[in-house]
């Protein structure tokens, strides 16, 4: 190729509208491609839980940005991951395809957007090559992608559908083989998966996807503040602990306060910072977080939602990072912004967090879901003296978002060489729709 790919990212969400790990990451690694001289587009879908439709278009725009667009997609089956409002859509994406003309199409999540849409990018522009991001285990798992058990929240280690229909049944079995060949009839125009950790990949072949397919590729981060070490009085200890994170069931946060009640209970010295809010969770669940933060006394403290740019900040005050999540995770983004810092991490000991944290090297694990196993860990924390100045120099350098962004370029690159090859006589059809340069 004689220019840059052209590459149009499209993610489930806008950071500026919902700020999970993903849409962070997708927008960030945007934002870092452009800098490095490529010409990309960031398309976000949303519903009505963000954003109203608007007349005449379901393209909306974000603040004063001409390369990032939001879509409205409100009308969507997240069970079989596919939008239902395909008079709508289509066109308008078959309209920006073919105003684009993307090399490379990489998608972040088909959340939202609707797997058809694989079809459609292929349709319009079959010279584009197609990467997909996989962050979690949607595909795998009708219950969210949590690879949780439904009420319970036991952990599930392979879908079937029979344990499928047990976990949600309301789904009969058969609707869950659909499903999951649905989903895989169209994963097959993808040219390459990514997956942030080994963990995630295993998981996916397991599922039944080609291994030569799924490529690891860490996620990155933009630079960060340099670490600052609390100061210690001689004999003071390293008691200081924080999570970081919306308050949900599967991240864990309740886990981490009934091991604290553990610890106050017990007479220990320590404290523990709440950050994160509980946007879109139930009043039942609310009302038991509320409690247990009432049973832990004043030694744990809830300060809600917090900002990306106060990051640095708020981890300059404690000494360590909980990550309790009871979900296998994939690659969660607060383990690189605590290593960013120096911060040792005490993590679930399953997922992308036991494979991202080396227990007793840069952090320490605890057994998944178990409050008096993560007390008991908090307190060696807390009682060797020696422990987290030995963590703390093992932490690795986090992987920069224009390292990765770099890498992704090559891979862009690569793949839109292969595409000109096998197209080499591409032109205007109203086939294709999407002109030739």
């Amino acid at each position: 190729m004689s220019h840059e790919p052209r590459v149009l990212l499209i993610a489930h969400n806008h950071p500026s509208l919902h700020p999970g790990g993903t849409e962070i990451f997708a927008h960030d690694l945007f934002q870092s491609l452009k800098g490095q001289g490529a010409e990309a587009l960031f398309l976000a879908c949303t519903n009505g839980v963000h954003r109203q439709p608007k007349p005449g278009t379901l393209f909306q725009t974000v603040g004063r940005s001409a390369d990032e667009l939001i879509l409205w997609t409100g009308h969507f089956d997240r069970f079989f991951q596919s939008q239902v409002d395909l008079h709508g859509l289509v066109p308008e994406l078959t309209r920006l395809l073919q105003a684009f003309r993307p090399d490379v199409v990489h998608v972040h999540h088909t959340l939202l957007l609707g797997v058809e849409m694989l079809f459609l990018i292929k349709r319009i522009c079959p010279q584009a090559s197609i990467v997909y991001t996989l962050h979690d285990y949607y595909p795998i798992c009708a219950q969210d992608g949590q690879m949780v058990t439904a009420g319970e929240h036991q952990l599930c280690r392979q879908a079937s559908p029979d344990a499928c229909h047990r976990c949600l049944p309301d789904r009969t079995p058969d609707q869950f083989v659909l499903r999951e060949k649905h989903l895989k009839s169209l994963f097959r125009l993808v040219d390459r998966f990514l997956a942030p950790s080994r963990f995630l990949r295993d998981r996916y072949v397991a599922w039944g996807l080609e291994p030569h397919r799924i490529q690891v590729m860490q996620n990155g981060r933009p630079p960060a503040a340099p670490p600052v070490v609390r100061k210690t009085a001689r004999g003071e200890k390293r008691n200081r602990f924080a999570y970081f994170g919306n308050l949900n069931p599967y991240k864990g946060v309740r886990v981490a306060l009934q091991a604290a009640r553990r610890l106050a209970e017990a007479g220990a010295d320590f404290t523990l910072d709440i950050h994160g809010g509980a946007p879109f969770q139930t009043d039942g669940f609310k009302d038991a977080v509320a409690a247990d933060l009432a049973a832990c006394g004043p030694r744990v403290v809830h300060h809600g939602p917090y900002r990306r740019e106060e990051m640095a900040g708020l981890l300059s005050r404690a000494d360590y990072v909980l990550v309790p999540s009871i979900w296998w995770e994939n690659a969660p983004l607060v383990i690189q912004e605590a290593f960013q810092q120096k911060r040792p991490v005490i993590c679930s000991d399953i997922g992308g967090m036991a494979e991202a944290v080396r227990d007793g090297v840069d952090g320490l694990h605890f057994r998944v879901g178990d409050a008096a196993d993560l007390a008991r860990t908090m307190a060696r924390a807390i009682n060797d003296p020696s422990l987290w100045d030995k963590l703390a120099k093992q932490i690795p350098a986090v992987p920069t978002i224009d390292a990765v962004a770099a890498q992704h370029l090559n891979l862009y690159r690569s793949l839109a060489e292969r595409a000109s090859a096998a197209f080499p006589l591409a032109t205007p059809s109203a086939l294709t729709g999407c002109p030739a340069r």
